[in-house]
């Protein structure tokens, strides 16, 4: 296991309600976004590029995650394995 340091923050970013980056590191971002379903948590790569997004069922907490170049795309690949999930009665 690599060696950890001191753990960081992410802090809020002053445009946006949604948006968190690292301290220190304001191109390596965070959002979390939800609707009555959904709770969305993107995380972009260290440098800015790539990313990731871990989709969350409100009501099971079951998941998903997945990896893109784009916000969006990430978003909707994670959200569509997330409900994928009720078609598998095994997931259940």
């Amino acid at each position: 296991m690599p060696r950890r340091g001191r753990w960081g923050s992410f802090v809020s970013d002053p445009g946006s309600e949604h948006l968190l980056h690292e301290a220190g590191n304001p191109a390596h971002r965070c959002r979390v976004e939800h609707d009555a379903a959904t709770l969305l948590v993107h995380l972009s790569g260290e440098d800015g590029d790539g990313w990731t997004t871990l989709a969350v069922d409100r009501a099971t907490r079951r998941w998903s995650v997945a990896q893109a170049p784009t916000q969006m795309a990430a978003a909707s690949r994670a959200v569509e394995a997330l409900w994928a999930q009720d078609a598998d009665p095994a997931s259940r």
